[in-house]
C-alpha cells in the first residue's frame, strides 16, 4: 500500500506542481515523455530530459504504457517504490514515487521471524513425541541439517571413552556411530559437552573437525558452529553445524537461533534420558517384585497366575512364591499373600513381605513362628497397611502330596478330590500387620495323584461382573468351577480359574488376582537330577 500525507495526494481536479511535492514526482505526457520532475526525482533519475522519455526501470515504463495501471512496485538501483499516477489535464499524468525499502526490509525480517517461530514450534512438536533418547538425537540432527545448516551432528556426552554420534546430511541420510575420539581435539566441543556457552563460528577453524564428526561426502567445511544442548540440571550434548565452502559463513543471528533450537533439543533429550534412566530402574525393581515362573519341584506341580488390579501396571498387592528345599528348609515351602491396597504402593510392602519371608525361611517348620516374627516386622515399620497370606510346606510320602497349610487372615485353600468334590482347608488366623500378636492354625492335607489344593486371593471371589456387571463371583461359584477341575494339571486348573475369572468380569475393574495350585501328579514321578526342574513321569 502507498502511504501520502493528508493533503498532498493529488487527484483528477488538483493543480499539481512537482517542485513542492514531498516525493519523487515525475509528470509525463501522453506520448510518456517528461515534462516535469521535481529534486527529488532527479535525484532518483539523474538522466532524465524534459521532452524525452522517462529514462525508468522496466516496472515503471511498462505501467506507463498500461492506461489501466493504478499503481506499480519495483526496485530502482537498491531501493525499492511503488508507484501510483494522478490523471492531470490534456492526458498528462504525474507519478508519485514513494521509497518502501524500510518497509519492506522490516516486513521481510518479520516474514523470517515468522517462519523461525514456527520452525522452533514444530521442532518442539517433533522432539518431545518420542521419550528415546536416540531418536531425540536422530530428530535432532535432521532437523538442524533441514533449517539450520547444510548438514548435522549430534553428539551425547557419557563417562564412557567412546561418543555416541549422530550426523545428518541436508539428503536426510542419518548415519549413527561410537567413536573413540577425545573431545579436546575439536575446538568448542569439549567445552559445549559440559554445558558451557558456544565459542563463535569465527573463533573456530573449519579445517579442524575431524573426519568422525562431518557426515561422509560432505565435502569441505566452509563454517562451523559448536553450540551446547543444554539439560535438566546437567548437559544433554553438542549440537554440530556445518556449511560448505562454497557458502556464506553462519552470521551471528544464525548462530543465536541455532542457540535457540538447541535449548529445546537439549530440554528433549534431557527428558527421554531420565525417563530412560528411571524406566531402567523401574525395570529392576520389577523383576524382583514380579511373581516368579513356577515349575515342578522335588515332584509336585506348582502353578501361578497373576492379574493386577490396573492394566498400566505389572505388580500389585497380591503375590506368590515358592521355595525349593536346600539346606536349611527341608520341604518346599508356597506363599500366596495380599497386602491392602492397590498398585505401585501395595507392591513396595508386597516386595519388603517377600523378603522378610526369605529371610525366615531356616523356621519354615514352625509356621506360626514364621506369622509371629513377620506380623512384628510389619507392626515396627512405617507402614500402615495389613497383609493377609497361606504357608504351605509340600513334601512327597510315595506317590502323594502331603501338604500343611496356615492362614492368617486369609480364605481358606479349596481342596479338589479327584471325584470331584471340593473342600475347604482346616486353616485360619489373625490379619499380619494389624494386632500385636497373631493367632493361626494349621491343617495337614494328603493330596493323592491328580488331586489339588488351590490358593486364591479374594480378588476372585469379590470379582464383580455377570449380566449385570455387579454381581460378585463368590466361593460356591469357584468350587463349581474347580469340581469341573477333578484330574487336572496345576497349570490347567490356574488356566481354568483365571479364564472364568475374566470372563466374569469383562471390561469392568477388579482387585489384583493371585492363583496358585499344588497338584500331585498322576502316575510315577522320576525327579531331576538337581531336584527343582521338571521330572518325568511314567504311567
Amino acid at each position: 500500500m502507498t502511504y501520502f500525507p493528508d493533503g498532498l495526494r493529488p487527484g483528477p481536479t488538483h493543480a499539481v506542481s512537482a517542485a513542492t511535492a514531498p516525493y519523487p514526482v515525475v509528470i509525463v505526457d501522453v506520448e510518456g515523455r517528461v515534462v516535469e520532475l521535481n529534486e527529488s526525482a532527479g535525484a532518483l533519475f539523474p538522466s532524465a530530459l524534459t521532452g524525452r522519455p522517462l529514462p525508468a526501470p522496466e516496472w515503471l515504463a511498462a505501467a506507463q504504457r498500461d492506461p489501466g495501471a493504478t499503481t506499480a512496485t519495483g526496485t530502482v538501483g537498491d531501493r525499492f517504490f511503488s508507484a501510483s499516477p494522478s490523471p492531470l489535464p490534456d492526458g498528462r499524468a504525474a507519478w508519485w514515487l514513494v521509497e518502501e525499502t524500510a518497509y519492506r526490509s522490516v516486513l521481510k525480517e518479520l516474514e523470517g521471524e515468522r517462519a523461525r517461530t514456527r520452525f522452533l514450534s514444530e521442532a518442539s512438536s517433533a522432539l518431545l513425541s518420542s521419550l528415546n533418547l536416540d531418536r531425540c538425537m536422530e530428530v535432532t540432527a535432521r532437523l538442524a541439517a533441514d533449517h539450520l545448516a547444510d548438514a548435522a551432528a549430534v553428539v551425547a556426552p557419557t563417562t564412557a571413552r567412546k561418543l555416541p554420534v549422530v550426523t545428518c546430511d541436508r539428503r536426510g541420510n542419518l548415519t549413527r556411530a561410537t567413536v573413540s575420539s577425545d573431545p579436546e581435539t575439536v575446538p568448542g566441543l569439549a567445552e559445549a559437552l559440559r554445558g558451557f556457552p558456544p565459542v563463535p563460528s569465527r573463533w573456530i577453524d573449519p579445517a579442524a573437525a575431524p573426519d568422525w564428526l562431518v557426515p561422509e561426502g560432505f565435502g569441505e567445511v566452509g563454517s562451523l558452529v559448536i553450540t551446547p544442548l543444554p539439560g535438566h540440571g546437567v548437559p544433554a550434548g553438542a549440537l554440530v553445524l556445518f556449511r560448505r565452502a562454497q557458502r556464506t559463513a553462519f552470521s551471528e543471528s544464525e548462530e543465536a537461533f541455532a542457540g535457540l533450537f538447541a535449548a529445546r533439543a537439549g530440554a528433549a533429550m534431557s527428558a527421554a534420558r531420565l525417563y530412560a534412566e528411571q524406566n531402567t530402574i523401574s525395570d529392576t525393581l520389577m523383576r524382583a517384585l514380579l511373581p516368579p515362573t513356577l515349575q515342578q519341584v522335588e515332584g509336585v506341580e506348582f502353578a501361578g497366575g497373576y492379574r493386577p488390579s490396573v492394566e498400566t501396571d505389572r505388580i500389585g498387592g497380591d503375590f506368590y512364591d515358592v521355595h525349593p528345599p536346600g539346606e536349611d528348609l527341608p520341604e518346599t515351602l508356597a506363599v500366596l499373600g495380599d497386602v491392602a491396597g492397590k498398585g505401585l504402593e501395595a507392591a513396595v510392602l508386597t516386595g519388603k513381605i517377600r523378603n522378610t519371608l526369605h529371610a525366615l525361611l531356616p523356621m519354615a517348620d514352625d509356621h506360626a513362628r514364621m506369622l509371629r516374627l513377620l506380623n512384628n516386622a510389619m507392626r515396627n515399620g512405617h507402614s500402615t497397611r495389613f497383609a493377609t497370606l497361606v504357608l504351605v510346606s509340600a513334601g512327597r510320602e510315595d506317590r502323594d502330596v502331603v501338604l500343611r497349610l496356615t492362614s492368617a487372615g486369609h480364605p481358606a485353600p479349596l481342596i479338589v478330590r479327584r471325584d470331584g468334590t471340593v473342600e475347604e482347608a482346616d486353616t485360619g488366623g489373625t490379619l499380619i500387620g494389624v494386632l500385636p500378636t497373631v493367632t493361626s492354625r494349621t491343617a495337614r492335607v494328603r493330596l493323592t495323584p491328580g488331586e489339588t489344593c488351590l490358593l486364591f486371593t479374594d480378588g476372585v471371589t469379590e470379582a464383580r461382573g455377570g449380566p449385570l456387571g455387579e454381581t460378585m463371583f463368590g466361593e460356591e461359584r469357584l468350587k463349581r468351577a474347580l469340581a469341573e477341575c477333578a484330574g487336572l494339571p496345576a497349570a490347567a486348573v490356574v488356566e481354568r480359574v483365571l479364564m472364568l475369572t475374566d470372563e466374569w468380569i469383562g471390561d469392568g475393574q477388579h482387585d489384583d488376582i493371585a492363583v496358585l495350585a499344588i497338584t500331585a501328579p498322576r502316575g510315577a514321578h522320576l525327579s531331576a537330577v538337581d531336584g527343582t526342574t521338571r521330572g518325568r513321569y511314567t504311567a
